[in-house]
């Protein structure tokens, strides 16, 4: 089940939060998401935990929580819209 976790200090690592959520079972990946210019963090990530049921308790017990001074928003994440279209319009310049 994929996590998303918002609200996040730029200084936490994806190791802080493999700990915080291995205390609710085996986490599969951690991403942290970064700036593609700069690398620095956008202040939230996705994880991917193994059993739904250690998502959902994951979840429920870190919702609200405080991590590096931040108070976490955690809750599962929603599917991509399907497309992929990310905004940007057609900035072509048409021949004609």
């Amino acid at each position: 089940m994929k996590i998303y976790v918002g609200n996040m200090s730029f200084d936490t690592t994806e190791d802080q939060l493999r700990q915080a959520f291995e205390g609710f079972g085996e986490v599969n990946t951690v991403n942290v998401i970064t700036d593609k210019y700069t690398g620095e963090s956008r202040g939230f990530a996705f994880l991917e935990m193994g059993a739904k049921s250690e998502a959902i308790e994951a979840i429920s017990g870190l919702n609200g929580q405080d991590l590096n001074g931040r108070t976490l928003k955690v809750n599962e994440a929603k599917p991509r819209p399907e497309g992929g279209n990310r905004g940007g319009g057609n900035r072509g310049g048409g021949y004609r």
